[in-house]
């Protein structure tokens, strides 16, 4: 271990480092106006292909410009956008199942039950964390009604202000509506959960039969879903912080079912764990929860909007084309 000695530089002195460094900048007073809003440290994964390996002056190679690499950085921020949209109508498809599914077999309320759950699974922690969200609102809503009962404004106004404020969420509603039960019913329930909750909760399910009959809206195996929400929620915390997508590799490679063709080549067998295979799986997921989905066009147009950024990084095989097209088949 060694200490950190390294002092923060203007705009200007990074600049000046990265041409230092060996690249190329055509026009000075735009790369400088970009390094006052997006900082060299955010850009460095981005410049890493360029920059010879294990060198610790970061050189970089003969001939790379600033655009090259401003050109990975535009196409990882709209990939991510991108992959965000697919993500989000998963995310909804998997919590409308989960509650179709449960609260018509069990109840409402089914959630409150431990026996509902293996044995592992953090129940106390789930309801801790709906508890907590419904004692903020109410908390909140207090704080507003204050401020609104001191406020210059007639007793109507404030009347309808309350009221309007109480309904600003369905959780605030809840828990100034009802007292029993305390929590929530099981459809407003998972729309309060994190993707990553969401998927400890499904792969927490006790019985079989529940997390077979779920899964089967999306025509996967239950441990393939599960699997696939675990690797969603990585790529989707990686969007929702804008870390860097377009070359990541996945620490644990995701379930693949038999009934699909592999996303692509890997070494030694198994699922590739390129960004390829997320596409993929996205493809499937879009698809199979809207047919008409327009997902995969748009995936098809990124691409050929940015034809210029190396896929072998992503993982992208050379029939990578109709392997996409075969997972579009696959749900028709």
């Amino acid at each position: 271990m060694t200490q950190f000695d390294k002092s923060a530089l203007t705009a200007s002195e990074q600049l000046d480092l990265l041409i230092e460094r060996g690249l190329k900048v055509h026009d000075l007073e735009r790369a400088l106006r970009l390094l006052e809003v997006t900082t060299s440290f955010r850009l460095s994964p981005y410049m890493r292909p360029f920059q010879y390996p294990d060198d610790p002056a970061h050189s970089f190679k003969p001939g790379t410009q600033l655009s090259e690499i401003m050109q990975v950085y535009r196409f990882d921020s709209d990939l991510r956008q991108l992959v965000m949209v697919a993500i989000e109508r998963v995310e909804i498809a998997v919590r409308t199942g989960i509650s179709n599914h449960m609260a018509c077999q069990y109840g409402t309320h089914w959630y409150l039950s431990p026996a509902r759950f293996k044995s592992h699974f953090d129940h106390a922690r789930l309801l801790k964390e709906l508890g907590d969200k419904l004692a903020k609102e109410a908390r909140q809503y207090h704080k507003e009604v204050e401020r609104i009962e001191n406020a210059k404004s007639s007793e109507e106004i404030k009347m309808l202000r309350k009221e309007s404020r109480k309904r600003d969420n369905y959780p605030r509603y809840y828990s100034l509506t009802y007292d029993q039960p305390v929590h929530l019913p099981s459809w407003a329930m998972v729309e309060e959960l994190s993707l990553g909750s969401l998927s400890h909760l499904f792969d927490g399910l006790d019985e079989y039969r529940d997390r077979k009959a779920i899964a089967r809206r999306f025509a996967v195996p239950h441990q393939v879903l599960a699997s696939w929400l675990h690797t969603l929620t990585f790529i989707r915390n990686i969007c929702a912080h804008h870390f860097r997508l377009w070359n990541r590799e996945l620490s644990i490679p995701p379930s693949w079912p038999k009934h699909l063709t592999l996303p692509g080549p890997q070494k030694g067998g198994g699922v590739p764990r390129r960004l390829f295979t997320v596409l993929a799986m996205l493809t499937y997921l879009t698809t199979q929860i809207s047919p008409d989905t327009r997902w995969p066009g748009r995936l098809h147009a990124l691409l050929e909007e940015y034809s210029d950024i190396p896929r072998a990084p992503m993982g992208f095989p050379d029939d990578w084309q109709p392997r996409l097209a075969s997972l579009n088949a696959a749900t028709r």
